[in-house]
């Protein structure tokens, strides 16, 4: 009875993919060894580097992270050890990041679904959608300072202005790529119109809008330092600049590194989610290959 047990349950104890389950998964962890053992070593180079040239214009990084250190890590227990720059020019430069951003990628979904669904639209307005992008968003911020004068609303007008074209133009191509079979029967069903755009084109467009809402972010990122070293009096961009004018060169690389690690942190964030999210678009993809 026993053996005759362990011989129907043997094909289930056997995943026949399970070694390739296990095969990506050394793979991930060396490709994650690798990326971080190339980044420390740069690093290293860089430290040995600027120590030898000795030169103040490029302090070596263990000096910049003492800097840091000092100036957003020494506060009060009170306030989890965050100084008051930290309230004062970190959380506020990360709340427009992610402001601008998301009210870029709101507007751009919105209007590019909108576009993309209908074919005269999309050929009429491509032309004046190539010429606007084709700006460069710093050019406007005069306009902007004359709409919004200085401020935090000139900042983020500079940031939605720049990242809602990568979305909004990601979600015409998405609209427009959906399968006509899956429009045409969802409206043999009578599903309605908004249903349909929710159910059928959305989840369609996702893959291509979450592409140009990772290019909308890193724009997001360079507006905002942009905009606060032109029109700003508190903010990493603004501190960096002020930094600099004031000769203090470990406290302006320390701002230069904290962008960069902003940036990579948002970047790996919006990755995970756009896992998560498109978990069933890359499962189809992988039995499509295999």
């Amino acid at each position: 009875m026993s053996s005759t047990l362990e011989t129907m349950l043997s094909p289930m104890a056997s995943d026949p993919g399970e070694p390739k389950k296990r095969l990506r998964a050394r793979r991930k962890r060396w490709t994650f060894a690798q990326r971080w053992l190339t980044f420390l070593g740069f690093v290293l180079v860089w430290q040995l580097v600027a120590a030898l040239a000795g030169s103040a214009f490029f302090p070596t990084p263990t000096t910049i992270i003492q800097t840091g250190f000092e100036q957003w890590l020494t506060g009060p227990a009170s306030h989890l050890f965050l100084t008051n720059a930290v309230f004062t020019d970190v959380l506020p430069s990360i709340g427009k990041v992610l402001g601008g951003w998301l009210v870029a990628t709101l507007i751009g979904v919105v209007i590019g679904i909108l576009v993309g669904l209908s074919v005269p639209a999309a050929e009429y307005t491509s032309t004046v959608f190539g010429f606007i992008r084709a700006m460069p968003p710093v050019m406007l911020i005069p306009v902007f300072l004359v709409l919004f004068k200085l401020g935090v609303q000139m900042q983020l007008a500079t940031i939605v202005w720049g990242a809602v074209w990568p979305v909004l133009l990601n979600a015409v191509d998405g609209a427009r790529s959906v399968d006509p079979t899956k429009m045409d029967t969802a409206r043999v069903f009578r599903i309605g119109w908004l249903r349909r755009v929710v159910t059928v084109v959305l989840p369609a467009a996702m893959p291509r809008i979450f592409g140009g809402m990772r290019i909308a972010l890193s724009i997001s990122l360079n507006l905002m330092v942009i905009a606060e070293m032109t029109g700003g009096v508190s903010g990493l961009g603004f501190q960096v600049l002020f930094q600099q004018s004031s000769f203090d060169y470990p406290k302006m690389w320390a701002g230069i590194a904290v962008i960069g690690i902003l940036g990579y942190v948002l970047n790996r964030l919006l990755e995970l989610v756009e896992g998560k999210v498109l978990a069933w678009h890359r499962e189809s993809m992988r039995l499509v290959e295999v």
